[in-house]
């Protein structure tokens, strides 16, 4: 069998479908968990989120042992943590960061990006679809 891909999410991300929904849409995580494993075919996906920065991190870690690629969205750890830095640096499979709003275009502390160094590449601003991409990517640069 081979490596899963890892969809990894960050706090406040379980709240999806209800918080803010003119910014982070309608659909659930578990909506967008769903057809993630769906779109992935043959290709497991461990799909977890979390509310607590030690636990994604431990999660980055085992992904560089056990995964083939990482969709990470961090949520606001995005812009705070250097311990979440510092473990994707060390992570030496392809992680693609998500975010379903633009933080490039929001308040001035989301603009503050502690994950895009570390990372292969970003999506951001396109909704659930956003994860869609990522799948895409994650699958062509992990050779699935």
């Amino acid at each position: 069998m081979s490596k899963p891909i890892y969809v990894l999410g960050g706090p406040n991300l379980n709240l999806l479908g209800t918080r803010e929904p003119e910014i982070y849409g309608r659909e659930t995580l578990e909506d967008i968990h769903n057809r993630l494993k769906e779109l992935a075919g043959d290709i497991p996906v461990e799909a977890r989120q979390t509310n607590f920065e030690g636990e994604l991190v431990s999660w980055i870690q085992e992904a560089a042992r056990e995964a083939s690629a990482v969709i990470l969205n961090a949520g606001a750890y995005t812009h705070t943590s250097v311990a979440l830095y510092d473990a994707l640096r060390a992570c030496k499979v392809p992680v693609i960061e998500v975010h379903l709003s633009n933080p490039a275009a929001r308040e001035a502390f989301r603009q503050v990006n502690y994950v895009s160094p570390a990372v292969k590449a970003s999506i951001a601003g396109l909704g659930a679809y956003g994860y869609e991409l990522a799948l895409m990517a994650a699958k062509a640069l992990s050779g699935k």
